[in-house]
């Protein structure tokens, strides 16, 4: 006789990969084109230059 054993009734909840076009990706992305916005900010607000003055263009 064979034994069959239960099968489960909660399908697992697999992580999302890390790479590719994801949620997780675009999250992380977005947050750090924010952080790199607010720093340029920061920066230009403290030295009196803008981003044009850094790399020589103005």
């Amino acid at each position: 006789m064979v034994e069959t054993k239960p099968q489960p009734s909660i399908a697992p909840k697999l992580e999302e990969p890390k790479f590719g076009f994801n949620d997780y990706a675009e999250r992380l992305n977005g947050r750090a084109a924010m952080l790199g916005f607010v720093i340029t900010l920061a920066i230009e607000a403290l030295t009196g230059q803008g981003v044009l003055s850094w790399l020589g263009l103005q």
